[in-house]
């Protein structure tokens, strides 16, 4: 058994634009929306049109390159510190992303030695498709090395959505499960609704349906109740960062990885080399908008004066964590940080 599955792209480049699914629309509508300026570039980012760490990745690389080909630079010294600023810019809407930081940083290393403006246009955007396009490849190999974990008729919880629309294509933690249905193994999922804004009911639930893998949603606070019944064979999740200490996701993810570790259930991270974060001590939980816990589907359920906190990940301890999936192998933290120190 080969299954084929759904591979449409959710961010590319098409003439002198950056075009991506409006996760927002989701799972009403499948909306291709078209960014012409950086100005909409960031409002797409700041309002969840685009989202995952690997397609932010992808998004702050295309975002570069929309710089370069917009500005009216008369000097390649100008085009350059416009392009640097619209990164700055780029980077402030979600600063716990550690992908959005490598795809901008990428791109503004790869037109450092361009010494005409023309040729950090076609750079920058040749850098950009290149990064969009290693993250299908990366998406697939890792999630080849992750169906490894899994047995026929294996039963998954995930949380939030790491799938192909988190992705430029394929998926992390979907990814995973994909490849294991095309080897031939049964698969069913429970997907988590994922509080405030619901990517595992409106997202995850869409992607997993739409390739006819067997779904059941529940709310979030049901995930420990559903473990203590027997019903979950492995938890796999995706990230936003992973550090040398721990693993940056969805807020709820700590929680999921406490009850798994009660239970006695492997938890598992899906995330590509690209997401771990091999410098920082200290990192920035975004917090979001009180108005995403106060309404719901443009309907208020709460007070207006309620006083919120919404911060939008949490860290999970590398000690709850029973592997990471990446695309050279299943490792743990401390395993791949002692690799990057040794080479560098």
């Amino acid at each position: 058994m080969d299954r084929e599955f759904t591979e449409k792209l959710t961010i590319f480049w098409e003439s002198g634009a950056i075009m991506l699914v409006d996760q927002t629309k989701l799972p009403i509508a499948y909306k291709l929306i078209k960014i012409t300026t950086i100005n909409q570039l960031i409002n797409a980012i700041n309002r969840l049109k685009v989202r995952g760490a690997p397609a932010l990745g992808a998004a702050g690389a295309y975002g570069i390159a929309l710089a370069a080909h917009n500005s009216r630079a008369r000097t390649v010294s100008k085009l350059k510190t416009h392009v640097h600023a619209a990164g700055r810019s780029i980077l402030a809407t979600r600063p716990t992303a550690a992908n959005l930081f490598y795809g901008v940083d990428r791109v503004l290393k790869a037109i450092e030695p361009c010494i005409t403006s023309d040729e950090v246009r076609e750079t920058a955007l040749d850098e950009a498709i290149r990064i969009a396009e290693e993250d299908v490849i990366t998406n697939k190999a890792l999630s080849v090395v992750g169906a490894s974990l899994l047995k026929d008729g294996d039963v998954v919880m995930t949380y939030c959505n790491a799938g192909r629309l988190a992705t430029v294509g394929w998926g992390t933690a979907l990814g995973v499960i994909r490849s294991a249905i095309k080897e031939g193994k049964r698969i069913a999922v429970y997907a988590c609704e994922t509080r405030p804004l619901n990517q595992g009911s409106r997202i995850t639930a869409f992607e997993l349906l739409e390739d006819n893998i067997p779904t059941t949603l529940i709310a979030d606070n049901m995930a420990a109740w559903i473990m203590r019944q027997g019903k979950i064979d492995h938890v796999i999740v995706g990230a936003d960062r992973i550090t040398r200490s721990e693993v940056y996701n969805k807020v709820g993810t700590y929680m999921l990885a406490i009850c798994a570790k009660n239970h006695g259930i492997p938890f598992y991270v899906a995330a590509p080399l690209s997401t771990f974060d091999y410098e920082s001590s200290v990192v920035k939980i975004e917090e979001r908008d009180a108005n995403e816990l106060r309404f719901c589907g443009g309907q208020q359920i709460a007070p207006s004066a309620v006083q919120v906190e919404n911060p939008a990940f949490d860290a999970t301890p590398v000690e709850f964590i029973t592997g990471i999936i990446t695309e050279e192998g299943i490792m743990d933290p401390q395993h791949i940080f002692h690799r990057s120190d040794t080479q560098s």
